[in-house]
Formats: structure tokens, C-alpha cells, sequence
């Protein structure tokens, strides 16, 4: 006799799933509309797990599996780290790990304007927002925000960046604050910009400060929120002996 399997809602949040795991059962979810991300598909009232990741969730109702690539595919108002690569007339050309370069227009600043036309060589570090993406098109991007203003949009100068996967940023940009930052935090000076492709930036007034962070932050994917803490601590305790 087969028995039946009840899923709560909330019992795979967060946690890592593979195909084939039922991460939801519909009949225990009644009058409800559940929207579903990539990486789920539904077989009558079970829905099933296709692709190994974390199921992720936002509100109202709309589920996903968040898998960690190191190729990144743009989406509408990601805030991602690029490098100019070329610059034209009316465009910088900017290398944003995804399929296609990105075009960020030459007024795509706060008050740009014809004669306040951004100086930005080749190898230049800009933070941006993704504003638009089209299947087979380059990707807008802005250095400002919806309202058209600079926020922490524009160039970033000095410091070191690196690359990671987007399971990793997303981690870093989860709220509340993830533990391998809160704990650096506590003890630590340094500036921080995170793009969900991928990449991350980090400065200080001390470059040990940028190794030790930089170092923390590329050695936690794996770890556990507890793990983290004891790894920074490590790290830390190294440098004051």
C-alpha cells in the first residue's frame, strides 16, 4: 500500500534540494495561487524538485530552486559589478559576465548631460543597475537608480575585486546580514560592493584588511552560518598573534 507523503509548505525553504524531491504538497495549500520559479515543475499536487539548489521563496506565493553558476544571465534591476571594455559615441561597452555585452549609455548618470561625459578607460571597475534585457539583445544598464540618482552607482576606484559564483553573492546580499560579514564587521574597517554576477569589491584603508576579507568571503560558500563565524575568528586570530 502506498502512503501518502504530506510536504508542508515551509519545511524546504532555504534548504537544499535535488530533482526529484517533493518540495510541495498542493493539498495542504488549498485556495491558495502558488506561482513557481525555474527549477520546479508540477505533477498533479506535488511539486517536484527539477535541478539541485535551495528553494527559495518571496512573498505572496512564488518559488524557486536557486542554483549557484559561475555564468551569470541578467535580469531587470540586478546591481552587478562591470569592466568597460570599449567605449563609443553614445555607449561604454561593459563586460558584465553575461551572454552578451552590456551598452551603458553616456547620459546613464546622475544629471549626465553631453558635456559631463564620464572619462572611463578600458579596465574600469563600474557598479551599475541592469535596466533592460532582451532575448539575443544587449543588456542596459544605468549608474543610477529608478529616481535617476547616483546612490553608490559609478565607479569604483582602487581596492581589489574578484570573481565568485552567483550562489555566493546572493548569499552575501541575503538579509539579515549573512554571518561571514556580520562577523568581519565586528572587527574590521572596509567597503564592500557585491554584484549578483558574480563578482565582489572590497577596499580598506590597510591591504591586509582586503586579504583577510577577501579571503573570508571566498572560503565560506560551503560553510554553514556557525562555520563562518569560527572561520573569520581563525582568520582574525592569525593576524593578532
Amino acid at each position: 500500500m502506498d502512503a501518502k507523503v504530506s510536504v508542508s509548505p515551509t519545511s524546504f525553504i532555504d534548504q537544499i534540494v535535488v530533482p526529484g524531491d517533493v518540495v510541495l504538497d498542493l493539498s495542504n495549500m488549498t485556495n491558495q495561487t502558488i506561482k513557481l520559479g525555474s527549477g520546479l515543475r508540477q505533477d498533479n499536487e506535488a511539486i517536484t524538485a527539477m535541478r539541485a539548489g535551495k528553494l527559495s521563496y518571496s512573498k505572496p506565493n512564488k518559488y524557486w530552486v536557486e542554483s549557484s553558476h559561475k555564468r551569470y544571465v541578467p535580469r531587470p534591476e540586478d546591481h552587478v559589478l562591470g569592466i568597460v571594455v570599449d567605449s563609443k559615441a553614445d555607449n561604454f561597452w561593459i563586460d558584465i559576465k553575461g551572454p552578451q555585452i552590456a551598452l551603458l549609455p553616456v547620459l546613464a548618470f546622475e544629471g549626465g548631460t553631453r558635456r559631463n561625459i564620464p572619462k572611463f578607460e578600458v579596465g574600469t571597475l563600474v557598479y551599475v543597475r541592469v535596466v533592460k534585457t532582451n532575448i539575443g539583445m544587449n543588456p542596459d544598464v544605468s549608474c543610477t537608480d529608478a529616481s535617476g540618482k547616483a546612490a553608490e552607482f559609478g565607479r569604483l576606484k582602487d581596492g581589489f575585486m574578484f570573481e565568485t559564483s552567483t550562489g555566493l553573492s546572493r548569499m552575501l546580499l541575503s538579509s539579515p546580514t549573512c554571518p561571514v560579514l556580520e562577523a568581519l564587521g565586528k572587527k574590521l574597517s572596509f567597503e564592500i560592493a557585491i554584484g549578483l554576477n558574480g563578482r565582489v569589491w572590497v577596499n580598506a584603508a590597510a591591504p591586509r584588511t582586503v586579504i583577510i576579507v577577501s579571503n573570508a568571503i571566498m572560503n565560506s560558500e560551503s560553510l554553514s552560518g556557525t562555520q563562518q563565524r569560527i572561520m573569520v575568528e581563525k582568520l582574525l586570530a592569525k593576524i593578532s598573534d
